[in-house]
């Protein structure tokens, strides 16, 4: 008998950006489609900052908790339906996943560093042109609240 290790159906979304309004896309290997860091918990009592900071140091090389950073959890929780390409990952009973969403104000200048399993490309975009080529609508939708939660890089 073996154990399967499913994802835990909460996870974070972390809009990477820079004071000038630039957003921080990662293009997807497995789907191709561009995205900001998004990541589920290791475990169920992860704490969600330490999830972002996690995810953020994995997926782009950027320690979110660099002086020359500020991660801001914007308190926001979307919930939604796994697609079904990807449910496979987690328990045969979950359906939807818990996202929180986080931003996280950067230095222009910040080197970008992949994961080359996870993201192909990375690309800084303005905050419109951002949320236009995000697939995810929760990760538009957020990319268009930078304005509102920026707290004062705008």
């Amino acid at each position: 008998m073996t154990s399967i290790d499913y994802k835990i159906p909460e996870s974070v979304l972390v809009v990477i950006y820079t004071h000038s309004h630039q957003v921080l896309l990662i293009r997807r290997a497995d789907a191709g489609t561009w995205q900001s860091v998004t990541g589920s918990k290791d475990f169920a009592h992860e704490d969600w900052a330490e999830t972002a900071v996690r995810e953020v140091q994995e997926e782009t090389g950027i320690d979110a908790r660099h002086a020359s950073c500020l991660l801001q959890d914007w308190q926001l929780e979307n919930t939604y339906d796994i697609y079904p390409a990807w449910r496979w990952r987690y328990a045969p009973e979950v359906c939807r996943n818990t996202e929180r969403v986080f931003g996280l104000l950067v230095p222009e200048d910040i080197p970008v560093t992949l994961s080359p399993r996870e993201h192909t490309h990375w690309q800084w975009l303005p905050w419109h042109e951002a949320a236009d080529a995000c697939f995810s609508p929760s990760n538009a939708e957020a990319i268009l609240m930078l304005p509102r939660f920026s707290q004062g890089a705008w």
